[in-house]
């Protein structure tokens, strides 16, 4: 039977002071989708609003992934993303949150979001994320209290690259955060690919890690 996995999305498209546009990172969604697909996986999307998303980075639109992600039936699916709320996640072999600035905007503290994380992890299902997604990871308790990342051997984009990047415009440095709720951080030099498995956990540091993270959740999922 075919492995089901849930993208989740952000719906921001503006964040910080000076009110920069942003989205979900192209290669971050389209990299990934290229592998789920591959190995015919369902992909279904999910939004925290139900509204369409936004994608950033679309001058990265000539690489062959990105492109089949456009113009192909990811876009469209990911368009008619249904809400969050309206979604049963428990069918669901594995959650991915890709990144972008967008997730820092909505889902540090987005409630049902902890909850789906909390329990698709409970549940020994699959919880991926990359670059600005692991902030879905951030102030999650498990049902014992913990800290979901507390002891576990993570990434996301780190300080080094938010410093010559975003560093005005995000709320907070997520690398931080996530150290300051007991992770075991690990970073390789910026945008460089750097993905990480923690038994059921999967992270990437940056776009470069897209990729990686997808293949880790599917080596997972056919173990």
């Amino acid at each position: 039977m075919s492995k089901k996995v849930l993208i989740i999305v952000s719906n921001a498209n503006v964040i910080g002071p000076h009110n920069r546009r942003t989205g979900i990172f192209l290669p971050e969604v389209a990299h990934p989708y290229a592998e789920f697909d591959k190995v015919k996986y369902q992909v279904d999307f999910a939004s925290l609003t139900g509204d369409t998303p936004y994608l950033d980075a679309l001058h990265l639109a000539n690489d062959p992934a990105n492109l089949a992600f456009l113009v192909g039936d990811g876009w469209t699916r990911m368009q008619k993303a249904k809400k969050l709320s309206d979604v049963d996640v428990r069918p669901y072999d594995a959650i991915f949150i890709p990144g972008g600035l967008a997730p820092m905007v909505d889902m540090p503290e987005h409630p049902l979001l902890k909850q789906v994380v909390r329990e698709t992890y409970e549940r020994k299902a699959i919880v991926g994320a990359v670059c600005h997604g692991p902030v879905s990871l951030l102030n999650v308790k498990l049902s014992d209290g913990s800290y979901i990342v507390k002891g576990k051997n993570i990434t996301s984009f780190t300080n080094e690259e938010e410093e010559n990047y975003a560093k005005t415009d995000v709320p907070f440095e997520l690398q931080t955060a996530l150290t300051g709720q007991g992770a075991i951080f690990h970073t390789v030099s910026p945008w460089q690919p750097n993905s990480i498995t923690d038994g059921l956990l999967v992270t990437g540091q940056n776009p470069a890690s897209a990729q990686g993270v997808a293949q880790k959740m599917i080596k997972l999922l056919e173990a």
